[in-house]
């Protein structure tokens, strides 16, 4: 496969992740998440997105370094340390969140909710921003 391929081939491999996210969080706009295996399920996926994101975008920035897309690298590089970052920032705040529902706080449930509705934005956002780069790409590939 040549190096513009895979260049290609990872933005597809990256929005997978985004993708499957993007589909289930919703879901959990259905329920009450003042129940515990509730959130510890919300909060694991928010985990394993984080983490996805992470690896995916550190694979994914590799990929256009090899094919010698350096713009195209930063850009992934930059969604990759906003995983990396952002999994540290938001798991603490939704911790936290949880801790003071468990400690009796009326309104955790609804910052955890607004945790939730800003995971799903900023993951919406991110993937626009590759589906529009996805043109781009391949235009030079």
């Amino acid at each position: 496969m040549k190096p513009d391929a895979v260049a290609v081939a990872a933005l597809v491999i990256l929005l997978f992740p985004m993708g499957y996210f993007l589909l289930a969080s919703p879901a959990f706009l259905l329920v009450k998440l003042d129940i515990p295996p509730v959130t510890q399920l919300l909060r694991g996926m928010f985990n394993i997105q984080f983490r996805m994101m992470s690896v995916a975008g550190v694979i994914g920035t590799a990929a256009f370094l090899v094919a010698g897309r350096p713009l195209f690298a930063i850009g992934i590089g930059l969604i990759a340390a906003f995983a990396i970052w952002g999994r540290k920032w938001f798991m603490q705040r939704m911790d936290d969140q949880l801790d003071a529902r468990d400690a009796g706080d009326s309104d955790a449930v609804r910052r955890l909710r607004r945790l939730h509705w800003s995971g799903m934005l900023c993951n919406a956002v991110l993937i626009a921003a590759i589906v529009a780069s996805i043109p781009y790409v391949a235009m030079t590939a």
